[in-house]
């Protein structure tokens, strides 16, 4: 039986909900719904991590498994809003074709996704790497057609700022390769994307989209100040996914409440824990006075 992870909101000003598109969330984990062994572990796994938002992967061939199972079937419409994403596009034409898919699938089914997007325009299979070409022109073409785009991107700041400028709802940089499980590899690239994107914006979303590998890479990304972290293969993958899944949201609430407490300053040398005020003397030894010096 799967129980509810732990609920950590709270009233604190200074941590309003995930917000994207003008839609809040209580969790700051969107997970991806591909790659579990059946439908029954992912949805399992989907209510242990907390999630209010999961991707989904709406090319035709992928929404059917071997057994002649709709995974849209095994997802709780009202639970969840429905990302549908553009996974396995080498190109703008072709993710482009793709989110208008998803528009008319989720559509059907009356869920406030239907009018998002998570783009993903890929530059190689070996890499799976995004082509910031094709991301920036099938950006442009997706939010003119009045969709709300989550855009899969490098952690190179500047190309983060141009889709942003093109009108992405939220810039979701790499932490590392997708599924690679490296972790977050450049956080002062993700510093400088967050000072470029939130400049003049605070509440703009910035959500590390890629290479998770285990809750700490998770906690790492939020302490960064991230609002939070989409990830899928971390989970599905796990020895055992349930536990993960749990784990990661520990994790990420963990991480935002270390972030907004504000870390202690790294030194190179020790500071005491303990004051000097009230300290204990030592006793002083026959033959020497208080201040150590020979009768």
């Amino acid at each position: 039986m799967t129980t509810s992870p732990p609920s950590f909101s709270s009233d604190d000003p200074r941590d309003p909900p995930l917000a994207v598109a003008g839609r809040r969330f209580a969790s700051r984990l969107v997970v991806g719904t591909g790659k579990y062994r059946t439908y029954a572990e992912m949805a399992e796994c989907l209510l242990a991590s907390g999630t209010d938002c999961v991707t989904v992967a709406v090319r035709r061939e992928r929404l059917v498994n071997a057994a002649g199972e709709n995974i849209l079937d095994h997802l709780d419409t009202t639970r969840f809003t429905l990302l549908p994403n553009t996974a396995g596009c080498f190109t703008a034409e072709e993710a482009v074709r793709v989110a208008r898919l998803g528009r008319e699938l989720l559509r059907d089914l009356g869920n406030p996704g239907s009018e998002w997007v998570k783009l993903e325009v890929l530059g190689d299979t070996k890499t799976l790497l995004p082509d910031p070409v094709g991301t920036l022109a099938a950006t442009e073409q997706l939010v003119a057609d009045g969709f709300a785009v989550l855009v899969y991107t490098s952690d190179d700041p500047v190309v983060a700022r141009r889709l942003k400028e093109a009108g992405a709802a939220s810039v979701m940089p790499a932490g590392s390769p997708i599924g690679s499980g490296q972790g977050i590899l450049n956080a002062n690239n993700l510093r400088i994307c967050m000072e470029y994107l939130k400049d003049g914006d605070a509440e703009y979303p910035v959500i590390v989209d890629a290479g998770v590998g285990t809750a700490s890479d998770v906690a790492a990304a939020m302490e960064l100040g991230v609002d939070g972290v989409l990830l899928n293969t971390a989970i599905a993958h796990a020895a055992d996914p349930l536990r993960m899944a749990r784990a990661m949201a520990a994790a990420c609430d963990a991480g935002r409440q270390a972030f907004l407490a504000g870390r202690i300053p790294k030194r190179l040398y020790a500071t005491a824990s303990s004051p000097d005020e009230g300290r204990v003397g030592l006793p002083v030894s026959s033959g020497s006075t208080a201040a150590g010096e020979s009768l």
